[in-house]
């Protein structure tokens, strides 16, 4: 194996949320990341289904986009979609 190219390798701090909620017909367990790294942004992880997305309030209301990252149908969407727009910044 050749020689290493890092593009970055870097620690930062970090503030995690763990946060579990019930929807009308799911259950909801998330990790929600926030850092400085992706411009107000947060990385929000869906610890069921292992799913994630990098997500600001401006992806709340792109429409499709948590039904696509998440794969969610629409019902179960805006649960999450209604949870995220209270915490997001």
């Amino acid at each position: 194996m050749g020689e290493r190219f890092y593009l970055y390798d870097d620690t930062i701090q970090a503030a995690v949320r763990f946060v579990s909620f019930v929807g009308e017909r799911q259950r909801f367990d998330l990790a929600l990341i926030e850092t400085d790294r992706f411009y107000g942004k947060s990385i929000v992880l869906d610890l069921q289904s292992n799913r994630f997305a990098i997500l600001g309030r401006d992806d709340l209301e792109e429409p499709g986009y948590l039904e696509r990252a998440y794969q969610l149908d629409e019902q179960d969407a805006d649960d999450l979609r209604a949870f995220l727009d209270e915490c997001l910044s």
